[in-house]
């Protein structure tokens, strides 16, 4: 029997889209698997969906850890080091009194997903140079800087009022030095039309970090997703591991047109990980 499971994990570690490492394929549905199953459940009776939360939840144990390990969100800038550059992120401490607004700091996650882009570049796990990148979510913008700097030509997205501090951190980290890529700011509201300069042609990669907060805003999200996603785009987005049940429906929606794969950590940046962060991988079915 624990042979039988070693060879079932081994043959759940796949290549996903343009990443070349290996990553955790999440359960697929057994309705796709079996069409004389109707319903996906293990023999437990749970669907991959919580399956995956038990596991996050149960074996990182993300409520022990400490919180904001990479970022001071008090400070009214952040300053990390990133493709032989020092990055300034400026930050907007005031504004997270404003109910719903969360993108004028900085989280973990996006530190995390940032680092791991350069570390898998650095590996050549990963090409971005000259590659579309659309950033979702961006918030201050330190993962669609970093996503330049490594060569890609980056289209930063987010909501009306949160592009000005996006430009401002464009202007402070990418008017000078080394630039390989390019950087643009572009409004994106989730669940509407994207522009069509997102989606002609279709990116070669998107990325988000902690878009994964509201169980309101998943179908809106992946909705967005499915715009932009081209037979050949490679999504990464990393989250905080703060609402067990928010990410249990997203996976849930997600596996309908996604397949989902989980970036273990022996591959993110050796001196990025934390147990309350997570990254996933999807490519559309």
């Amino acid at each position: 029997m624990a042979s039988e499971v070693v060879e079932e994990e081994k043959e759940r570690l796949v290549i996903m889209g343009s990443y070349g490492g290996m990553v955790r394929q999440l359960r697929a549905p057994k309705g796709e698997e079996d069409e004389d199953e109707e319903e996906e459940e293990d023999s437990c009776g749970a669907t991959a969906a919580e399956e995956e939360i038990m596991l996050l939840w149960g074996i990182q144990q993300p409520t022990l850890s400490k919180p904001n390990a990479f970022v001071a969100q008090s400070s009214l800038q952040l300053k990390l080091d990133s493709c032989g550059q020092s990055l300034s992120i400026f930050q907007s401490p005031s504004s997270l009194s404003t109910p719903g607004v969360t993108g004028a700091v900085m989280w973990d996650s996006g530190v995390v997903l940032g680092k791991f882009l350069e570390h898998a570049v650095d590996s050549e796990l990963l090409l971005l140079q000259g590659k579309k990148v659309v950033e979702l979510g961006s918030g201050c913008g330190l993962v669609g800087c970093i996503a330049a700097l490594l060569g890609s030509q980056a289209v930063l997205t987010d909501l009306p009022d949160r592009l000005r501090l996006l430009k401002k951190n464009i202007d402070a980290n990418l008017r000078h030095g080394d630039v390989r890529g390019s950087a643009k700011v572009m409004e994106l509201q989730w669940g509407d039309d994207p522009d069509l300069e997102l989606i002609e042609p279709p990116p070669d990669f998107v990325l988000g970090s902690d878009v994964i907060y509201s169980e309101g805003a998943v179908l809106d999200l992946l909705s967005t997703l499915r715009q932009l996603c081209g037979s050949e785009t490679t999504v990464f987005l990393a989250g905080e591991l703060r609402n067990d049940a928010v990410l249990e429906y997203f996976l849930e929606c997600a596996m309908e047109d996604f397949i989902i794969g989980r970036l273990e950590q022996s591959q993110w940046h050796p001196d990025f990980c934390s147990s309350r962060v997570v990254l996933y991988v999807l490519v559309k079915k």
